[in-house]
């Protein structure tokens, strides 16, 4: 079995939107449009591809975002800097064999070089235990809980700290930017003229 963890394509799009919808009711679904939108602004949005087949992605977003989403605005709100995963899914076929941990040791090894904080929510209506638990042992913790719209479900809010952060600002992000090297790289987003401007990792400044 061959896994690769790459940057999404546009051509994966279709894809990764019939694998979001069929995901059931603990991922919010979306239309063509709100995940174009994720396609031309998340700092991180990543499929699993096994043996040629999209198998799951994550996708995740930095502080400054034009994101209406209730629970990024909270820890907007919240905190000065975070990434923020709006979601993971995984394709029912290949459920249970550890993909959802590669995606967080992969997102998790992204965001310590660049925020101090990685957070998510899970859903408490219904609640699963399972994911609470996943969480839980992956370091997040809870910061805050609220109610999705005045009819939505109650989440919980969680957070991790990321204390390697601290060495890397004291040593290269406060400095020339982190070392040129592939796997330090930002996504390669579309261009759009309102998109934030922010340093990349990888990339030297003079």
């Amino acid at each position: 079995m061959a896994l690769a963890i790459r940057d999404v394509r546009e051509h994966d799009l279709d894809a990764v939107l019939a694998l979001n919808n069929a995901a059931g009711r603990t991922i919010l679904a979306l239309d063509a449009a709100q995940l174009r939108y994720f396609y031309d602004h998340a700092d991180y949005f990543r499929v699993a591809e096994i043996d040629g087949h999209l198998a799951g992605f994550l996708i995740a977003l930095r502080e400054g975002s034009a994101y209406d989403s209730p629970n990024y605005c909270w820890f907007s709100e919240h905190y000065p800097q975070f990434l923020y995963i709006d979601r993971i899914v995984i394709a029912n076929a290949y459920r249970r064999h550890g993909l959802g941990r590669i995606f967080y040791c992969d997102v998790n090894s992204y965001a310590e070089v660049r925020v101090p904080l990685l957070t998510c929510e899970v859903f408490l209506e219904p609640r699963d235990d399972v994911v609470v638990l996943f969480h839980g042992t992956y370091g997040f913790q809870e910061v805050g809980q609220q109610r999705m719209g005045a009819d939505g479900p109650q989440v919980s809010l969680l957070a991790k700290d990321l204390p390697s952060y601290a060495f890397v600002r004291e040593t290269y992000l406060d400095h020339d930017g982190l070392p040129d090297v592939p796997w330090l790289a930002e996504r390669q987003r579309p261009s759009t003229p309102d998109a934030p401007q922010r340093r990349l990792a990888g990339k030297r400044h003079p």
